[in-house]
């Protein structure tokens, strides 16, 4: 499979380009989302690109769009992108790109975590909470929690890593009111995702959501959703608690790295070739667990 490490569309404006997704303007009020198959781990962006990572990441998102919509709306517009760029551009937004709706991003993250598990696990043993949120005394690693918790971070620029903020922080950043709607609509997001991923034989441990605002003030879901970047996957048949499961996104990457005297900061260490198949084959088999059909090309 043809990898897509960074686009080079001219017939667009560039927009920027993220730690994985390149933006492109399509007139004033829509923009175009490619998905590369670029992979960062501790928030930096690995060297070599993981081949289809990016298709799956984007037909992830579009099929939870589609069965989350009646909870929020969300930023697609249904343009197909093979429409808004030239034709010898096509082969790079076919598959993983769409065409958005242009909105203004609210710069905190709505993670929900329904596990307690990495950096919610290291705050509990230290303290006994999450982010601030007491949680009862004796859990073990990825024991589920009595009930999903949110646990805004606060976004941070391209490079540094964000940053945990209490949900008072939350309200005073962007007000209470649309605080309350964001928490609540993440949770509902986060419980209609796991209960359909069960079916599926997939636990959903914890997730990030972003969300923006149109020029009306309507609050959309944005960017990614429920993917294997922005959220643990686990498989419900090997899960048990005590200790950390093996998960379907970028894992394989994160624990090669933790084996290497890296300070976590740019430039990337190299990865080898077989961490980076055991990595494409995980994104490959999350999207087929999940929605019953294989990647289309």
């Amino acid at each position: 499979m043809n990898s897509l490490y960074q686009t080079s569309i001219h017939s667009l404006p560039l927009l920027g380009h993220g730690k994985v997704r390149d933006n492109y303007a399509v007139g004033d009020d829509k923009i175009l989302i490619v998905t590369t198959d670029r992979l960062s781990a501790f928030d930096v962006v690995m060297n070599e690109p993981i081949p289809g990572k990016g298709k799956v990441l984007n037909q992830m998102s579009d099929f939870w769009f589609e069965k989350l919509g009646h909870i929020v709306p969300n930023h697609l517009t249904g343009i197909a992108p093979e429409s808004v760029v030239a034709p010898e551009e096509v082969e790079q937004v076919k598959g993983r790109a769409v065409v958005a709706k242009r909105l203004k991003p609210i710069m905190v993250e709505a993670v929900v975590r329904g596990y307690i598990i990495g950096s919610g696990w290291k705050d509990y043993q230290e303290t006994g909470s999450i982010c601030g949120i007491a949680l009862p005394a004796g859990l073990q690693q990825a024991e589920k929690l009595p009930q999903p918790i949110f646990t805004p971070a606060a976004k941070a620029e391209l490079g540094e890593h964000d940053e945990n903020i209490s949900f008072a922080e939350m309200e005073e950043r962007i007000g209470a009111d649309l605080a309350a709607k964001m928490r609540d609509v993440a949770i509902e997001l986060y419980k209609t995702a796991a209960e359909y991923a069960a079916t599926r034989g997939i636990i959903i441990a914890d997730t990030k959501f972003e969300f923006g605002l149109d020029d009306d003030g309507v609050m959309h879901l944005m960017d990614e959703v429920l993917t294997a970047d922005s959220s643990r996957f686990w498989p419900a048949d090997s899960y048990q608690p005590g200790i950390s499961p093996p998960s379907f996104d970028k894992q394989f990457v994160r624990d090669y790295l933790e084996t290497l005297t890296w300070g976590k900061t740019a430039p990337a260490p190299a990865l080898p070739a077989d961490v980076i198949e055991k990595t494409q084959a995980k994104y490959f088999e999350a999207i087929e667990r999940l929605t019953g059909e294989k990647l289309k090309a």
